[in-house]
């Protein structure tokens, strides 16, 4: 699979970071958001940037290993909630709507027969994943189908005007899928990144973090920080879900684009790491948006040298972190496009 990603041109940076500099503000003191603001001037190459449509999409599919007893839920849960989505119930819904973002609900892999719905983008690969305590959780084909359906996905929102695309997801199971794709794609202790996911009891955790170490063991894959594309891929098919390898080919597809990615928390990452490993140009268009309360998340985090928008304690995926921290992408680009220079203002500058 080739991604033709490049990483955003550095030539502008000088340039942004004095239209930032000049601002009716002391250097630096609007911190993080700063940064921000000149990450989305180089994204898109412009001094005076534009987030038009922006949109998240939700991304949703079963695993075979819910079944073994990885999550507190039943696996039934995850087409119930994707019935939530599709009627506006759920906290994504809420969170979307209050902050102007638009929404997709996308099947990449439910266990469920939805038929033909409004509002439900139908890109199944299979229903579910085949358990991988057992053996892979999908074939190379399947995987390299949800990666190319997602990078689709992608280009066909960009198509329309869309120029960021924010990422969420749901599955039961997926917590547990998203600690072995991390064990094997930064080399961090398997049960440093094993938590508690939807609300495991410490004998529910326990359970987890032996069905792990059984499933990791019978991949027989290294655990490599600097693992290179093939390396993910294999990883991919061995422990991910249909959702996180559509989130992986979207991912790639928006930065391929030149789409400002919001990334989510511990699921959406696990798919980044994926990503990444297939292009690291991926990363400079990726912005964190908050902090995980999964432990595995600080791992992806610390790999990625990523330093998110927000720390609410936040566990519950779908997107809500991604929806939580758009104000704050909103509000660099506005003050980069509407806030007075000192020149403009007739402030005097610092002496």
């Amino acid at each position: 699979m080739n991604y033709r990603i490049s990483a955003p041109d550095p030539a502008l940076r000088n340039d942004l970071q004095h239209k930032i500099d000049q601002k009716t503000k002391p250097l630096g003191a609007l911190g993080g958001l700063e940064r921000l603001a000149l990450q989305i001037g180089l994204i898109q190459q412009t001094l005076t940037p534009s987030l038009d449509l922006p949109t998240i999409a939700v991304f949703a599919g079963d695993h075979g290993a819910a079944k073994a007893g990885v999550s507190a839920f039943p696996q039934d849960v995850t087409w119930q909630m994707v019935e939530n989505f599709l009627a506006g119930g759920a906290a994504i819904n809420v969170f979307a709507r209050a902050n102007g973002l638009g929404l997709k609900v996308v099947d990449a892999g439910v266990a469920h027969n939805f038929g033909s719905r409004d509002g439900l983008v139908d890109a199944k690969v299979a229903p579910g994943t085949r358990n991988y305590i057992e053996e892979a959780a999908m074939s190379e084909a399947e995987r390299d189908t949800a990666i190319a359906r997602g990078a689709a996905l992608a280009r066909e929102l960009a198509a329309t005007g869309c120029k960021v695309l924010g990422f969420g997801e749901m599955g039961i199971g997926n917590t547990a899928a998203a600690s072995l794709l991390t064990h094997h794609l930064t080399g961090t202790p398997l049960n440093d990144c094993i938590g508690r996911g939807t609300g495991l009891d410490d004998p529910g955790l326990a359970r987890k973090r032996d069905l792990l170490a059984q499933a990791s063991a019978r991949a027989g894959l290294p655990a490599l920080n600097n693992g290179g594309s093939d390396h993910a891929q294999a990883v991919l098919a061995e422990f991910g879900g249909f959702e996180i390898a559509m989130m992986a080919g979207a991912m790639l597809g928006a930065a391929e684009a030149g789409m400002v990615l919001l990334i989510d928390g511990f699921i959406v990452g696990s798919a980044l790491l994926v990503a990444a490993r297939i292009e690291p140009n991926v990363l400079p268009y990726a912005v964190f948006c908050h902090r995980s309360a999964e432990p595995g998340h600080q791992a992806q985090l610390k790999a990625l040298a990523a330093e998110p928008l927000i720390d609410l304690g936040l566990r519950l995926g779908e997107g809500t972190g991604a929806a939580l921290a758009w104000p704050l992408v909103k509000a660099a680009a506005a003050f980069l496009n509407e806030m007075a220079s000192f020149e403009s203002a007739g402030v005097s500058e610092k002496s």
